[in-house]
């Protein structure tokens, strides 16, 4: 079983991360901020449609604060849908503000409600944390999936990523008779990889959402880390790869039922391929990232000094006992992966 640091530190963000932000247009002035929040004047627990606890308080204002907070927030939701467009948002109104109070980093959640229809879409306010933010450029850069966020000075504000909650999907879908099992299980196996192969940890059952869409004959699945706190901060190499949290015990079993191993191999090197091509495609951008990345400060030494060893033995390699920091490890990470990827 792997153990998490019980508390992750937080990271400013620093001067190269900031100039990368701004140059890449992640960088905007916000018009309400994460500590205007705070000052809430009451809170009660939210429940689910099921009457379960969900552990997040709907909080409430001030008559004149929360009319403030109302433009603000809705103006947030104009910059990060439509670049600042409110005129396709006169219909939009912040319909509830919840207060995440478990975890590292306490996040606001923000539904937007369109009084036309009644149709809902959620964004979060977070402290910005420069783990986080390099974690949601790695996601936008080497992923399948494109994801929205907007930084001003300590806040972070990130789009809502739809999906079953990947606990509920292994409690309520997995075993279902419309299920692909032979799919989810393809799709479990990219995922570790996407996941080893930028140093992402932490991705318990809870921690991504798994996107269903209907085929034309079955059903395709796609994994989505929502929780991007753990990128490159621990020092074991197993929390870098899904398969060994015992939340995914379940699907990993699937895994180990359904696909001989040389099949695993070869979604392996197919994820390690689509990788490659983008980062190709978005070298540049890759290159600027992982170089403020190499600079600053997002682990302790004696992490850093554990990971390394355990990648070295891992790649049988002694390049990564040369690595100093985090972003020396993703880098020469990345690019032994995807050396495999290219031979073959």
């Amino acid at each position: 079983m792997n153990s998490i640091s019980k508390k992750k530190l937080f990271y400013p963000i620093a001067a190269c991360l900031r100039s990368y932000l701004h140059e890449y247009d992640r960088e905007t002035k916000l018009p309400v901020h994460y500590e205007d929040l705070i000052h809430y004047t009451d809170a009660f627990p939210y429940y689910d449609k099921k009457g379960h606890d969900t552990l997040w308080e709907t909080i409430m204002f001030d008559q004149q604060a929360q009319a403030e907070l109302n433009i603000g927030l809705t103006q947030i939701y104009a910059l990060l849908k439509t670049d600042g467009d409110m005129s396709v948002m006169e219909h939009l109104y912040v319909s509830r503000v919840d207060y995440c109070t478990f975890g590292n980093s306490n996040p606001f959640r923000v539904q937007i409600m369109n009084q036309l229809n009644d149709n809902y879409d959620y964004f979060y306010v977070k402290r910005a944390d420069a783990s986080r933010i390099y974690g949601l450029e790695l996601e936008y850069i080497l992923s399948p999936n494109r994801i929205n966020y907007l930084v001003d000075g300590d806040t972070l504000i990130e789009e809502h990523i739809a999906g079953i909650p990947g606990d509920l999907f292994i409690k309520e879908y997995l075993n279902r008779a419309a299920s692909n099992k032979v799919r989810i299980a393809k799709e479990f196996v990219k995922f570790n990889e996407r996941c080893f192969v930028r140093l992402l940890g932490d991705m318990r059952s809870y921690n991504y959402v798994v996107d269903i869409t209907p085929d034309f004959e079955d059903e395709q699945y796609r994994v989505r880390p929502i929780d991007f706190d753990q990128q490159s901060y621990e020092g074991r190499k197993s929390m870098y790869l899904p398969q060994f949290f015992k939340d995914n015990n379940m699907i990993v079993e699937l895994v180990l039922k359904l696909l001989k191993p040389d099949v695993v191999k070869q979604y392996q090197n197919e994820e390690r391929t689509l990788i490659f091509r983008r980062l190709r495609t978005a070298r540049y951008r890759l290159k600027d990232l992982i170089d403020c990345m190499r600079k600053d400060t997002i682990s302790t030494p004696e992490k850093i000094a554990q990971l390394k060893q355990e990648l070295a033995q891992h790649h049988k390699s002694d390049e990564f006992l040369k690595c100093r920091g985090m972003g020396d490890l993703v880098r020469l990470n990345l690019k032994t992966v995807m050396k495999k990827a290219k031979i073959k």
